[in-house]
C-alpha cells in the first residue's frame, strides 16, 4: 500500500466514495485503507489514486513512504514549505496593515497641519 490516511482527514466520505476497489473503510469515524484490497488505482481508468486526487484537505491523504529516510525527507520539506509560506504570510500581513494604519492616521491629521 502506497497511501495512508492522516490526521487530517476531515471525514468527508469524499475518498471513499471514489476509490474503485472499495478500499477505504470507517471504524469509529476514523477512516483508514484496507491494503488487502488497495491497487493504487494501478489496472484502472485513473491516472492517480482517487483518495488522493478527492481529498479537499490536499494532506487527508498522503503517499507512505518506503523507508524510514524517504518518509523522513518528505516530511521535512513539507514543513519546510509550511514554514516558508508562514514567513510570507506574515510579511504580507505586516505591509497590509503598515498601510491601513498608515490610511488612518493620515485621515485623523487635520486638513491644514502638516
Amino acid at each position: 500500500m502506497a497511501y495512508k490516511i492522516t490526521s487530517q482527514c476531515i471525514s468527508c466520505h469524499l475518498c471513499k466514495s471514489v476509490c474503485p476497489t472499495g478500499a477505504i473503510k470507517e471504524t469509529n469515524g476514523n477512516h483508514w485503507i484496507d491494503s488487502e484490497l488497495c491497487n493504487n488505482c494501478v489496472g484502472s481508468i485513473h491516472t492517480v489514486p482517487q483518495c488522493k486526487a478527492g481529498c479537499p484537505t490536499v494532506h487527508g491523504c498522503v503517499k507512505q513512504p518506503g523507508d524510514y529516510w524517504e518518509g523522513w525527507f518528505a516530511n521535512y520539506n513539507r514543513v519546510l514549505a509550511k514554514l516558508t509560506n508562514k514567513q510570507d504570510y506574515w510579511e504580507r500581513w505586516r505591509n497590509t496593515y503598515s498601510q491601513k494604519f498608515s490610511e488612518q492616521l493620515q485621515k485623523q491629521q487635520p486638513q491644514g497641519a502638516v
